[in-house]
């Protein structure tokens, strides 16, 4: 069903056309679908909605009428029956001939998650003392064929894209953990010639390090958090040491776990003095909550 909500965001009935393994922690779920003709986005770091079913379910369980009282209708659904709704990024698109979305890319950490747990047939599987939720349960599992219902753009420039560089920009300063990885990833790669950037990207383990292509003279540095003992000091401290690129006006997008985003933003802001104007911050989740209970309490 596609009934239309409020533009410029739309609901899309996608499928899954296959995925992939990145590390320990990551996994790219490519959906496609007739609706996705639809679909548009010019930003890197676009946010969308993703209605995921239940185990057993075929197919996300959401109001049969998905007009502007969607939410309400959803909200009303029995617990076990609801769809799981997750927010995510965009990590790409991919379009046909004619233009129009024929792929999207979408990356999932798999909170809780390890891989080639007994009887998962070398796919990730939880363990036993694993606290993994809904959506990285769904995603450790999905195969090729089964349906999601994506709440998504239909008009390119749209609110849900936050990383929006000054046109005086200068050197462009990033930071992220794995759940910013992918809008952060395409924020890279999307960068120009001639563009200085300095980035931090903070993934679990060493293997979930990525290789990224950039045409921009970017200073990319890993923060691995299986070699640090104090993960959150490790990551202001360093950032607190490390000398940004000079020329120009420089525009920051820091996006993760909200508390780290926070002491981030203060950093930058209070210690280097960056117009707060000039900094984009997106806390993506906050430390001992599930997104319901942010829901709920936003």
């Amino acid at each position: 069903m596609t009934t239309a909500v409020a533009a410029p965001f739309r609901f899309f009935s996608l499928q899954v056309v296959r995925t992939r393994r990145l590390g320990p922690s990551l996994t790219r779920v490519t959906f496609a679908g007739p609706d996705l003709a639809g679909f548009r986005s010019d930003g890197r770091d676009q946010s969308l909605s993703l209605f995921l079913p239940h185990p057993g379910q075929s197919e996300p369980a959401v109001p049969v009428e998905l007009g502007d009282g969607w939410w309400q209708g959803w909200r009303e659904l029995p617990d076990d029956v609801r769809a799981v709704m997750r927010s995510y990024t965009l990590r790409s698109l991919r379009r046909d001939a004619f233009g129009n979305t024929a792929e999207i890319d979408i990356d999932f950490v798999l909170h809780g998650v390890e891989p080639g747990a007994p009887g998962t047939q070398g796919r990730p599987e939880a363990g036993p003392a694993c606290q993994a939720g809904p959506a990285s349960r769904w995603a450790a599992r999905a195969t090729a064929g089964d349906r999601v219902l994506l709440l998504g753009p239909a008009v390119a420039d749209n609110r849900a894209i936050r990383f929006r560089p000054p046109e005086d920009t200068g050197p462009v300063v990033l930071w992220g953990d794995e759940t910013a990885l992918p809008a952060a990833a395409a924020i890279v790669e999307s960068l120009p010639a001639g563009t200085r950037a300095r980035v931090w990207l903070e993934v679990p383990h060493a293997r979930d390090v990525q290789e990224l292509e950039t045409a921009a003279d970017a200073e990319i540095t890993w923060l691995v958090r299986d070699r640090a003992g104090d993960p959150d000091g490790a990551a202001l401290d360093t950032v607190r040491a490390a000398v940004l690129p000079r020329a120009g006006h420089p525009y920051v997008w820091i996006a993760g776990e909200s508390g780290r985003v926070k002491a981030l933003r203060r950093h930058f802001v209070h210690e280097r003095g960056i117009d707060r104007r000039r900094v984009t911050f997106v806390g993506y989740w906050r430390r001992g909550l599930t997104e319901e209970q942010l829901r709920e309490q936003g």
